[in-house]
């Protein structure tokens, strides 16, 4: 089992649109406040990206990051994976509009729908393949303009989210025991109804009446999805470290996904992981749904200080639509 080959992330980029939207501003917009916000779920303010612009557009500036910082050609590539809910079309995937902006020849790939769990279901497939040994470079990639599916007139859900982007490299680790070392993924659709957009699809194409009943926009039981998140990202991020040998104390840095402060705080507590060592920036970004992990990730690496080191243990975890959720375990590795 220590002799598998298996993936690390070699580098990382993102791609954060200049509008912010804060609480502010949304205070103009709904009957809310900047400390009801605040209070429930700990954002300040999000990035709305330009209208015209796609989801595509988003994952390009990322990659192109992620990319330079690790001196690696788009001809390199071999496989690219794209996370997200709002493609820029229904097709041709993200992925394949990806791939041909950038000039990623040789690459494959596909886009991963998993809600919010979308950056953590591509990264596990993309290293299962690194490990198979037919791939060699992977591009991972989490972006959403969930703003495009937002009512602004609903504040349950127009508080809550943000756009944004994040890619990652992965390459075959040639060190036994380091890498993405285990992963730990679910979904139960018993509770897709409680955070979906209901218009868009084949049963429910775009009309007059989808469109008057706002159909388009996502639709959420914000009750049922909390209750959910709470129990299962914690329950996921536990049994991944207990079934590897490892506690809390083990773990360098917890990376979860960015929904709602009081899920942070519950995940972090179950696994018995001080304050200092959770990745948040929920306060600047709000929820960027795919790539809300990866974003974690970057600050983490780039921007915070005392940064994960070879050996450290990481933890990454998110709870989405689907309903999806899961936890990765990685232990650093550097070239």
């Amino acid at each position: 089992m220590e002799n598998k080959r298996t993936a690390y992330i070699r580098s990382i980029g993102r791609f954060l649109p200049e509008k912010k939207l804060t609480n502010s501003d949304l205070e103009k917009l709904v009957d809310t406040s900047n400390e009801w916000i605040v209070s429930r779920t700990g954002i300040s303010e999000r990035r709305i990206l330009e209208p015209g612009l796609g989801c595509s557009y988003m994952a390009v500036r990322a990659t192109d990051e992620c990319l330079e910082r690790a001196g690696v050609s788009p001809e390199e590539l071999d496989l690219i994976i794209v996370g997200t809910v709002t493609p820029d079309m229904l097709f041709p995937s993200t992925a394949c509009l990806l791939q041909n902006m950038i000039g990623a020849k040789k690459a494959w790939g596909f886009d991963l729908s998993a809600g919010c769990s979308g950056f953590l279901f591509s990264l596990s497939t993309a290293a299962q393949l690194i490990e198979s040994g037919r791939v060699n470079k992977a591009l991972v990639v989490g972006s959403d303009v969930i703003s495009s599916l937002i009512d602004y007139t609903d504040r349950g859900t127009c508080v809550i989210f943000g756009d944004g982007a994040a890619a990652v490299l992965l390459e075959a680790c040639t060190e036994p025991g380091y890498g993405l070392l285990d992963f730990n993924l679910h979904i139960d659709g018993a509770g897709g109804e409680f955070l979906c957009v209901k218009g868009g699809g084949s049963l429910r194409p775009a009309s007059h009446e989808t469109v008057d009943n706002g159909e388009h926009y996502v639709y959420q039981d914000g009750r049922a999805v909390f209750k959910s998140a709470v129990t299962e990202m914690s329950n996921v991020s536990v049994e991944i470290l207990e079934r590897n040998g490892l506690t809390g104390k083990d773990v360098k840095l917890f990376i979860p996904h960015q929904a709602n402060n009081r899920i942070i705080e519950a995940a972090a507590k179950r696994m018995g992981i001080e304050e200092e060592k959770v990745i948040v920036n929920i306060n600047k970004y709000g929820n960027t749904v795919s790539a809300s992990v990866p974003l974690a990730l970057y600050e983490a690496l780039l921007e915070r200080d005392n940064p994960p080191v070879k050996g450290d243990y990481l933890v990454l975890a998110a709870f989405g639509a689907g309903l999806t959720w899961g936890s990765t375990l990685l232990r650093w590795w550097e070239k």
